[in-house]
C-alpha cells in the first residue's frame, strides 16, 4: 500500500482544519454533487430517502458528513504514521460496516472521485 508523504498528510490535516469550520455547508455540497452524478444514490442514505431536496438543516446529514470527513483525515494520518490504515475501533470500521450492510460495492465509490 502506498503511504502518504509528510506533505500529503499535512495537506489533509490542514484541509480538515478548514473543513470542520463549515461542515454543514460542505456536507450539503458533497451530497449535492453525489446526487447530481448518481441520483440513484438517494435511496442509500436514510436521511435522504423521503425527500426530493437536500435537507439543509438535517442533523443526520451533518453528522454523517463529519464522520466521512473525519475518516479521511484519520486514514491519511494512519497511512503516514503506520504505512497502513488500521480499522479496529475507528470511524472507518463503523462506516465500512454500514456500507457492507447496505450492499455498497467498490464501483459506487467512484462518484466521489469527481
Amino acid at each position: 500500500m502506498a503511504c502518504f508523504s509528510e506533505k500529503q498528510e499535512a495537506l489533509v490535516k490542514e484541509s480538515w482544519m478548514v473543513m470542520k469550520e463549515d461542515i454543514p455547508a460542505l456536507s450539503l455540497y458533497l451530497y449535492k454533487m453525489i446526487l447530481e452524478i448518481a441520483p440513484e444514490a438517494r435511496g442509500l442514505f436514510s436521511f435522504l430517502k423521503d425527500t426530493t431536496e437536500l435537507p439543509q438543516n438535517n442533523p443526520k446529514l451533518k453528522s454523517h458528513a463529519v464522520k466521512v470527513f473525519k475518516m479521511v483525515c484519520e486514514a491519511a494520518i494512519q497511512l503516514r504514521e503506520k504505512g497502513e490504515v488500521v480499522i479496529t475501533g475507528s470511524t472507518l470500521k463503523y462506516m465500512g460496516t454500514v456500507h457492507v450492510q447496505k450492499g455498497i460495492v467498490d464501483s459506487q465509490f467512484e462518484v466521489v472521485n469527481h
